[in-house]
């Protein structure tokens, strides 16, 4: 019953149809009954009855899906009607159905046509329609009783029409409330969950902050002591070790509380300089030929290094990729020197607008750039790009080594 409820509302012509059709099978059915009874009904007074009992039916198969035009022509049928001095008939009752539809579907306007229609209909009906005759029960009184008794049928259907507008403007307003206050509670889940993650992330830099103090007094002691106590030693060397297991198992614990749900994959080491040779045989493999030298000593970097050169890399070859065109190709050079890493990126291809080189790569075509300034500001590096001599675009990054001793 839902479903066939829900299909009708969905099709509301059906259900105007299924109620056109009796008014129509009556209402022809009276024009008929009309044109024998009223001896004095002209030929055109016939069909323009006929023509009424069939229009108005059909008018009501479309009331709904364009109220205001079948109203107006319902009222000028109506007022044809009563100048043609054609009596009601059956299909009058579509005159109820259109103050009604007035009231209820239609613009301002309709509405208040159906109104002044609905009010005027039974002093117009009893003005034309219903003889006069000399007696004492013909009073104006009695003609004032009978038009007001015609003229109430349409003027309840049409209150009844007002208060369904007002009804189905009342639900409106309190779904969109209901969806507004759906929005305002998962905006407020949204700001107490990233409060939650500020309170779980500043909990994880004091408990890794602690550990890492505990660790460093540890290892001082432990190589104070190295000679003199080397079992002072060994024990200060287990406190680091599990001081060391603890911080990192509560650095995994925190952290899989703070990653959403599209970042909760298995953990797995952040690339470095070693993966390398693999990222450049994926770009090779889509198309960019590259090229790529490492020259110096290599030697060993920092994870954190490490994986800044690896993004640089990888930001750049993905900007030729996306801008360089499609005969481009690319240099990778890394260069180990003593006091700092150099990376260079160069491709021949279309290079990039002034546009993108002023905002920064956040022209609408990615944040590579703005990417790459802060990964190389992070570890007090520098950071030079733009057009390449002969064409193309440079990319060139210096990053400082912190020389252990």
């Amino acid at each position: 019953m839902h479903r066939l409820n829900a299909w009708l509302r969905r099709h509301p012509m059906v259900v105007d149809s299924a109620w056109a059709l009796p008014v129509l099978f009556f209402g022809v059915l009276a024009a008929a009954e009309q044109t024998g009874m009223v001896a004095d009904y002209s030929a055109a007074q016939q069909g323009a009855g006929l023509a009424v009992a069939v229009l108005l039916p059909l008018l009501m198969v479309f009331r709904r899906r364009r109220p205001d035009v079948t109203t107006a022509v319902a009222v000028a049928l109506g007022l044809g009607q009563v100048a043609a001095r054609i009596d009601p008939g059956a299909s009058s009752i579509a005159y109820l159905v259109f103050a009604y539809t007035g009231a209820a579907f239609g613009r301002p306007w309709t509405s208040r046509v159906a109104l002044v229609a609905s009010l005027v209909a039974g002093p117009l009906t009893v003005w034309r329609l219903v003889p006069s005759y000399d007696g004492p029960n013909d009073t104006f009184l009695r003609r004032l009783l009978l038009a007001a008794l015609m003229t109430t049928p349409f003027v309840l259907c049409w209150a009844w029409g007002r208060l369904t507008r007002v009804r189905r403007a009342y639900l409106v307003e309190l779904e969109d409330r209901a969806s507004r206050l759906e929005r305002e509670r998962d905006a407020q889940a949204q700001v107490a969950v990233a409060a939650e993650r500020a309170r779980i992330a500043r909990e994880l830099h004091d408990v890794v902050a602690h550990n890492v103090s505990v660790m460093i007094v540890q290892a001082d002691g432990a190589a104070y002591v190295m000679d003199s106590s080397p079992k002072q030693a060994k024990e200060a060397l287990n406190t680091i070790a599990s001081t060391g297991r603890q911080a990192l198992a509560e650095m995994r614990r925190l952290l899989g509380v703070l990653r959403t749900a599209d970042t909760t994959g298995e953990y797995v080491p952040q690339p470095g300089v070693e993966e390398l040779p693999d990222l450049l045989e994926q770009v090779r493999t889509a198309g960019l030929p590259v090229e790529f030298s490492a020259t110096g000593e290599v030697r060993e970097l920092p994870r954190g290094l490490e994986l800044t050169v690896y993004r640089i890399v990888q930001e750049a070859l993905t900007n030729v990729r996306k801008h360089g065109g499609p005969d481009a190709s690319a240099k990778v050079a890394v260069d180990f020197r003593d006091g700092d890493l150099e990376v260079l990126v160069e491709d021949d291809g279309r290079g990039s607008t002034r546009e993108q080189l002023t905002a920064g790569g956040a022209d609408g075509l990615g944040h590579g750039l703005i990417g790459m300034r802060e990964r190389v500001g992070m570890v007090s590096g520098s950071l030079d790009v733009g057009p390449r001599p002969g064409g193309g675009f440079r990319i060139r990054a210096v990053l400082p080594l912190k020389v252990s001793k």
